[in-house]
């Protein structure tokens, strides 16, 4: 589903990435892990199409994303990609479920629709009373599970997920985690995860470690 070809990647005379070769398989729950300055964070901005790397390929459903031009890389991101982030990056203004919405609705999903989706996600998230609060109002494990559900809200194949519990408690680090493989079970969703954390790590289909822009 996901195929890297000798990715390469620096930033001014620092060679962050050096030739990075990787299979993803649909369905997948994979984690990347390796110490701070790997390429981690790098390496997954680059297969979720948020930064070009200097060299190499990077495929997704058979289409070699980076030969799109702008307007229709972003399309595809919005259509085929989910992101999760580690401080949420909910928008402070909106609700829990117009975060939700928001992607559906930039893919051109009309507005009783997008809710629709989003209802359904907060109920699978066991949210729905949460509906109408905005993130100040939110615990921090109910609004990384916002995120996820915005994640998801256009079906996406795939899902990349940042040190996604980083910033929660033990016990909401615990359900994060069953969550990714409850969603993937039942959504079929690929889940390409970059974590520190060695339970999130020893739980994965597979583990991934990269060093000094290598896969070891």
């Amino acid at each position: 589903m996901i195929q890297l070809q000798d990715i390469t990647k620096s930033f001014g005379t620092l060679q962050v990435l050096r030739g990075i070769n990787l299979q993803i398989s649909k369905g997948e729950v994979v984690a990347i892990v390796g110490p701070s300055g790997a390429g981690k964070t790098t390496l997954l901005q680059i297969m979720g199409t948020l930064d070009r790397p200097d060299t190499g390929k990077v495929i997704i459903q058979g289409q070699d994303v980076f030969r799109f031009g702008g307007t229709k890389l972003s399309r595809f991101r919005n259509q085929h990609i989910g992101f999760v982030f580690q401080f949420h990056q909910l928008l402070p203004e909106f609700t829990a479920l117009e975060n939700i919405m928001i992607p559906a609705m930039i893919g051109g999903t009309g507005k009783g629709e997008a809710r629709k989706r989003a209802m359904e996600l907060l109920e699978f998230m066991k949210l729905t009373d949460r509906a109408d609060h905005k993130p100040n109002e939110l615990s921090g494990g109910e609004k990384q599970r916002v995120a996820v559900a915005r994640a998801l809200v256009n079906k996406p194949d795939v899902v990349f997920a940042d040190e996604p519990s980083g910033s929660l408690d033990s016990q909401n680090k615990e359900e994060l985690h069953r969550l990714f493989f409850e969603l993937r079970d039942q959504f079929g969703q690929t889940f390409v995860i970059v974590t520190h954390d060695e339970a999130l790590a020893s739980m994965t289909d597979r583990t991934i470690h990269i060093c000094d822009g290598l896969i070891i």
